[in-house]
């Protein structure tokens, strides 16, 4: 199962982040578990210099713009390997 971690405030962009996360988990139909990150101190462990930031098994793959579908698909399939 893939944890992944969306960084952020909670802002437009990490929401858009969030549901891109989620349409790529569902159509890969892959296990995973997504989880907001909104506490600034939890987030600067990751050392991102700006939001939003996406984590995938504890790799940061992307912080400070929004990703593609495309992209997000293929960092997950990566972690899967």
């Amino acid at each position: 199962m893939l944890t992944i971690k969306v960084l952020g405030s909670g802002c437009a962009n990490c929401k858009r982040l969030e549901q891109i996360a989620r349409q790529v988990v569902s159509q890969l139909a892959v296990e995973a578990e997504i989880i907001k990150v909104t506490e600034y101190p939890e987030i600067m462990k990751y050392n991102i210099l700006s939001t939003p930031g996406l984590v995938v098994n504890e790799k940061v793959v992307s912080s400070g713009r929004i990703p593609t579908p495309a992209e997000v698909t293929t960092w997950l399939a990566d972690a899967l390997n």
